[in-house]
């Protein structure tokens, strides 16, 4: 196990990182039983070295029944036993480094498992009760949850138990919200921090990070009312604050799961005592055009820089419809909650925007999020109804697809069985996965994995310095960071390129004039 370090105010990886999402269950398969697990990671560590990739993410690895993909949480100290063990843990986490690559850990300090050893006890009527929201209900005999709070996951936040009582929760039932005001709450937290720093893990994200904390009385919530009931409450800040001392022992950083529309309730997240970062979920969520585009760039950048904290940018994640099917619509009226649109798919064009896409966010200021897949250019896959196992699905009553499409395990090997992620996939991988294959894509230099493996390596050429626009007509991105310029053609004609300079990368080919066609993006030296 590692020891604490004393925090380097040089050790500032994080704030120009490429970091790698992980979602174990779906990344590959080492034991041939169908579920990714750490095994498989560890064999697959070359090819991450090989990407570029600083840092890992993993999405939760613990003891979980997995009704919500691992976010329901039994035990923090132990890995579930489908994706290995803690000693595997520890290997990993210390071969990964020996590449040169941290390790990022998933922390979900909103709610646990409803088979975390406190629920079971308080649900038998132990002490433990206290560290939950347990409350009587509405109506003449109770019947009636104690307010009407809904679930992110829809329905209603409560769900009674035997004894007449009602507990809290935001999400599923299966995850019970623990009560904050508690200090025994905090303080095993605290412990879990540490326990995994002792381990040598090099940060943590904390999910739905803005949560924590109800309003005591539980009152119904009112839109508009202020402060909200349960998000983004002042009292979070301590906690953070307690959590920042621990982070500085060790050299960690954290970055917070925070999606708020006010950028100076966002930014107090970011202050010097508090998260390392945060990310940045507008940028994600915009649709493929360059005005908007820009907004969000700027947006971003102008809150974070009151606190001086680097800006995270995603193009997709385990929540969310993979990119290339996203920016395949021609139309811009995608809606994220029920990942509809309404034009069909076009591969080839999502694939452009993609490439184009991965250009620009890896230009960027600041800390680049890749999800597992990306670098590969899958597109959302579709779901038997039958195979869907996202709640989201069923606690919408079947009008939400779920976020399976996106959790499909990964094509390594093309004409390997199941793509050679293993064995039989827990979740099916679509007709044509094949052709996504990591071999095969390796070989190709015109390839996916080949742009971004470039786009990371050539990376640094845009330095450290802030990002200036450069002229240039409606429907162009234009910008330049130190040595660097990004142009991205999101308009309907091709556009010129500023000269002189030299082309370092592009996301498709120029056109015959040397112009950069509309939906492609190029890196220039100046």
């Amino acid at each position: 196990m590692g020891q604490p370090t004393p925090a380097s105010h040089h050790d500032d990886w994080w704030r120009s990182a490429v970091i790698y999402q992980v979602y174990v269950r779906s990344f590959a398969d080492g034991d041939g039983d169908g579920t990714g697990d750490l095994a498989g990671v560890r064999a697959r560590l070359p090819y991450l070295a090989d990407l570029g990739v600083d840092a890992l993410w993993f999405t939760p690895w613990y003891l979980s029944p997995m009704k919500d993909g691992g976010y329901d949480v039994a035990d923090y100290r132990a890995i579930d036993p489908a994706f290995g063990t803690l000693a595997e843990a520890e290997k990993l986490i210390a071969e990964a480094l020996q590449l040169g690559i941290r390790t990022i850990v998933d922390i979900v300090p909103n709610h646990v498992s409803d088979q975390h050893p406190w629920f079971r006890s308080a649900l038998r009527g132990g002490p433990e009760r206290e560290l939950f929201h347990f409350r009587a209900g509405r109506g003449a005999g109770g019947e009636l949850p104690p307010n009407g709070w809904r679930s992110q996951f829809g329905g209603p936040a409560w769900t009674r138990v035997a004894d007449g009582s009602w507990y809290l929760h935001l999400f599923a039932p299966e995850q019970p919200d623990l009560d904050w005001s508690h200090p025994a709450v905090r303080r095993e937290h605290e412990d879990i921090l540490r326990f995994w720093l002792e381990r040598g893990v090099a940060g943590v994200r904390i999910d739905s990070a803005a949560l924590l904390v109800k309003d005591p009385r539980l009152p119904d919530f009112l839109e508009g009312r202020d402060p909200h009931p349960y998000v983004d409450r002042d009292e979070l800040h301590d906690i953070y604050r307690s959590w920042r001392a621990i982070a500085d022992e060790y050299g960690a950083v954290f970055v917070g799961e925070v999606w708020l529309p006010d950028s100076e309730r966002f930014a107090r997240y970011l202050r010097p005592d508090e998260l390392h970062t945060a990310f940045n979920f507008s940028f994600m969520t915009c649709p493929w055009d360059a005005e908007r585009l820009r907004r969000s760039i700027d947006e971003t950048l102008a809150e974070h820089a009151p606190v001086g904290a680097p800006a995270t940018w995603v193009l997709c994640n385990h929540d969310v419809t993979r990119t290339v099917t996203r920016y395949g619509r021609t139309d811009t009226g995608f809606d994220f909650a029920t990942k509809a649109f309404g034009t069909p798919t076009d591969l080839a064009l999502g694939t452009r925007r993609a490439r184009a896409a991965a250009l620009l966010s890896l230009a960027l200021p600041g800390a680049v999020y890749v999800y597992q897949g990306e670098e590969l250019g899958l597109p959302e896959a579709e779901i038997p109804l039958d195979r869907i196992q996202d709640p989201m699905h069923v606690r919408s009553g079947g009008t939400d697809p779920g976020r399976d499409g996106c959790r499909v395990p990964l094509p390594w090997t093309a004409g390997a069985p199941h793509a050679g992620f293993g064995g039989e996939p827990w979740l099916p991988q679509p007709d044509g996965w094949q052709a996504h294959a990591a071999d095969r894509q390796a070989a190709d230099p015109h390839s996916m994995l080949s742009l971004y493996r470039e786009a990371i390596r050539l990376r640094p050429a845009f330095g450290d310095g802030p990002l200036t626009w450069l002229p240039a007509r409606d429907g162009v991105l234009a910008f330049r960071r130190g040595a660097g310029i990004c142009l991205v053609n999101l308009g309907d004609t091709p556009a010129d390129l500023p000269g002189p300079s030299q082309l370092l990368l592009s996301s498709g080919p120029l056109c015959t004039d040397g112009r950069l066609p509309k939906d492609t993006a190029v890196w220039l030296r100046a």
